[in-house]
């Protein structure tokens, strides 16, 4: 848009050309003139085109590359979220059949010490008996072998044995 304005050589004429105010320049410089590899306005607009040109794409390119960096983050993400909820529910379960399986072994435990305290009453009172049995056993003991000496005499005499015979022993 601007090239035909100034890539114009006609339009050249109309600028005003000024001579040298002041002494001409010292020996060793040269005269002053414009610099023919340089490309002027025109080149200047063009350069910053085509650097405005370099950088949308290269922005474009980082916003693709952010894009793309973002959507793995995200399918990353959401990969391990499922991962943990999963690990959650699975977590969850094994806790719930722990815990079932608590109570029941603290039901069996309950169980088991009532079982024990009903042997343990029981093993008292044969304990009791035992004692018993165990402490009267010669005065039981000499009782009957009493009583069947009695039973023998008594035997005796029914047969027709006579009772003084009993008497001497």
């Amino acid at each position: 848009m601007l090239k035909p304005v100034f890539a114009k050589k006609a339009e050249l004429a109309l600028v005003q050309k000024q001579e040298p105010a002041g002494p001409p320049p010292p020996p060793g410089f040269k005269a002053y003139k414009k610099n023919e590899a340089a490309g002027g306005v025109m080149g200047m607009i063009q350069q910053i085109i085509n650097d405005a040109k370099a950088m949308e794409a290269e922005a474009i390119r980082s916003e693709e590359d952010a894009q793309k960096a973002y959507e793995d983050f995200v399918k990353e993400t959401n990969a391990s979220i499922e991962e943990k909820s999963k690990e959650i529910i699975n977590k969850t379960e094994l806790k719930a059949k722990a815990e079932a399986d608590k109570v029941e072994a603290e039901t069996n435990k309950e169980n088991v010490m009532i079982e024990l305290e009903q042997l343990s009453n029981e093993s008292a009172d044969l304990h009791k008996a035992c004692d018993f049995v165990l402490k009267n056993f010669e005065i039981r003991q000499t009782g009957r072998n009493e009583e069947i000496e009695a039973l023998k005499q008594a035997k005796a005499i029914l047969s027709g044995a006579k009772f003084s015979d009993f008497l001497q022993q």
